[in-house]
């Protein structure tokens, strides 16, 4: 086995998925060569938890397989890969909180083109869980029956995420949550103390794009320390309530800090296309030919702010499970790493203050609410439920 491809380095702790992925690309060569596929199949699902670097790992196995040195990150086909530029690469990523049957059925006619480059033609599907049921019928028929150098690269949290007979037809590839180490090692090799890279890695989890944003975004940071002031703060009736309206505030101003910096960028790159700040003729009708398309965009964008919300407000809920999952790791004297050890002493009267079974019984609340809001109920009524629920004895 060789050393792993330079173009996997940013897999960080995923030694065995390197693995899985090299050998995969060694065999994919001999099949462009027509010595038979070996360990190459048309179809590979990618899973593990949010931040294990699921979409990282399918971009970086395209990476390597569309590169004649298998991976190299010097070559064209590298960096067209890189800048979202590769002929041969459909990168897919739902902007809602689904993904439908026409969009799919789109992608399905491009997927069967003839690649560019002669190897492969490749769809990366990002959140491929949220393809509705139709979508995902759409999607089944192309994976039975693949175009000869088609490859299919799935993405979802967990494999039960997707039909059974999707994944069925998919080689699996599932990913682990990093070690802190490994992600507080990537922070300081991109400059940030070590302290402050230690505590951002232990708050995200793994979550190395967390991590990042909580090391180096104040604004960031100090919105999630809003959010773990609910549990102090919630001892009273109108303090429950009041917690809940701040709760979604905060989680809606992440969203919004998100969307923003998604959304101008998109708006500007269109109105370049449609030639926008241009003179001479055919100017004009083309700006108004864009309009159309600009509205689309709108949309597009109106429903990608959708999910950022919910998933925004989930994120929330999830740093307060972790601080009742510390509160109880302290009360039951067990030898873990705290997500919130900058809080240790906070942690540690809480914990003195209440039982394991209330920590436990306020952490099923939190799911609960995470439960709630994933089958679109109402945020703030979901949310206020929640820290009634935490605020009682």
């Amino acid at each position: 086995m060789s050393d792993p491809a330079p173009v996997f380095a940013d897999l960080i702790g995923q030694e065995t998925v390197i693995d899985q992925l090299q050998r995969a690309v060694e065999a994919s060569a001999g099949q462009v060569a027509g010595r038979g596929s070996g360990g190459m199949t048309h179809a590979w699902l990618f899973t593990g938890p949010p931040g294990s670097g699921r979409s990282l790992a399918a971009r970086a196995f395209a990476a390597a397989l569309l590169c004649d040195r298998g991976g190299c990150r010097e070559c064209p086909s590298c960096r067209q890969l890189a800048a979202g530029t590769h002929a041969d690469l459909l990168l897919v990523r739902p902007d809602g909180l689904s993904y439908g049957v026409r969009q799919t059925r789109d992608l399905v006619l491009k997927a069967a083109a003839a690649p560019v480059s002669g190897r492969w033609r490749i769809v990366l599907f990002e959140d491929a869980d949220r393809s509705t049921e139709q979508a995902a019928n759409a999607l089944l028929k192309a994976i039975e029956e693949p175009a000869p150098r088609t490859v299919w690269l799935l993405c979802a949290p967990y494999a039960d995420d997707l039909p059974t007979t999707i994944r069925s037809r998919c080689r699996l590839v599932t990913l682990m949550t990093p070690r802190t180490s490994a992600v507080t090692a990537v922070l300081e090799r991109e400059g940030v103390p070590a302290e402050r890279a230690r505590t951002a890695a232990l708050a995200a989890q793994g979550h190395i794009g967390r991590a990042r944003r909580l090391a180096t975004d104040e604004e960031a940071a100090r919105r999630r320390a809003e959010v773990l002031r609910v549990p102090v703060h919630i001892g009273t009736l109108g303090q429950a309530f009041k917690a809940a309206a701040a709760l979604v505030k905060a989680a809606d101003a992440e969203a919004a800090a998100t969307t923003e910096q998604l959304d101008e960028p998109e708006r500007e790159a269109l109105r370049r296309a449609f030639g926008e700040g241009s003179t001479g003729k055919g100017v004009a009708a083309a700006l108004r030919g864009g309009a159309g398309a600009l509205r689309d965009l709108e949309d597009r964008q109106k429903s990608r702010a959708t999910r950022l919300k919910r998933d925004s407000l989930d994120r929330a809920l999830l740093d307060l499970a972790g601080y009742y999952r510390d509160v109880l790791a302290i009360q039951l004297g067990a030898s873990v790493e705290l997500a919130n050890e900058a809080r240790d002493a906070e942690l540690r009267q809480l914990a003195a203050a209440s039982a394991p079974a209330g920590t436990v019984r306020r952490i099923e609340a939190i799911m609960r609410c995470r439960q709630r809001l994933a089958a679109n109920a109402a945020p703030l009524l979901a949310v206020e439920e929640l820290t009634l629920a935490l605020a009682a004895k």
